[in-house]
């Protein structure tokens, strides 16, 4: 009496299942693709190659998967520093911090890497507001924007509260090794001017 339904749930529910395991070999493979050419890319700009470093990650930035179009976008912003394109650099990073599709974490670290190459030329007050969020305790990259205060602090000419800031981070058993060490020389050298 049943029979015809328990067979057309049966059909529905195979049909489910290899649709979703379509949908899993496809996805797998589009994912193995992208890290391929992640991986080109990559060595590449290792191998002295920035042009064709930029160009894969430029392809993989527009068709890649969310993951990599993002870390590619990152990394050609960074080759294009490199290749001395600071203003193309810097709107790579404007796009990525101000683009609400990227993680958060993606995009804060973006702001930090273009404020870091505004380090020298731009309005210090300026680049204190313009990541002074970052150093909240919750944000990861704090460390380093609490770094970049300090500098653009010493640059306004405030050792004090520079020194201050080098020493809080010296201080800091949570801030990564490299950051602790060179706040602490910082700090050093400042005390001793």
């Amino acid at each position: 009496r049943y029979g015809n339904y328990i067979i057309g749930v049966a059909i529905l529910l195979i049909g489910c299942v290899s649709a979703f395991q379509g949908w899993q070999a496809w996805d797998t493979n589009r994912r193995s693709k992208d890290s391929a050419q992640f991986a080109a890319g990559l060595m590449a700009a290792n191998q002295q190659r920035s042009l064709e470093a930029i160009q894969t990650f430029t392809q993989l930035a527009k068709d890649g998967s969310k993951g990599y179009a993002t870390l590619s976008r990152l990394n050609q912003a960074a080759l294009q520093a490199k290749e001395g394109d600071k203003t193309g650099s810097l709107a790579s990073y404007a796009a990525i911090s101000k683009d609400g599709s990227v993680d958060p974490i993606f995009r804060d670290l973006a702001l930090l890497l273009a404020t870091f190459l505004e380090l020298d030329k731009a309005n210090p007050d300026e680049l204190i507001q313009r990541i002074t969020h970052l150093t909240k305790a919750s944000n990861p990259w704090r460390h380093s924007a609490k770094e970049i205060f300090a500098l653009l602090n010493q640059r306004k000419g405030d050792k004090l509260k520079a020194g201050k800031i080098y020493q809080e981070l010296a201080d800091d058993v949570t801030a990564p090794p490299g950051i602790r060490s060179r706040a602490a020389e910082m700090n050093a050298i400042l005390g001793s001017s």
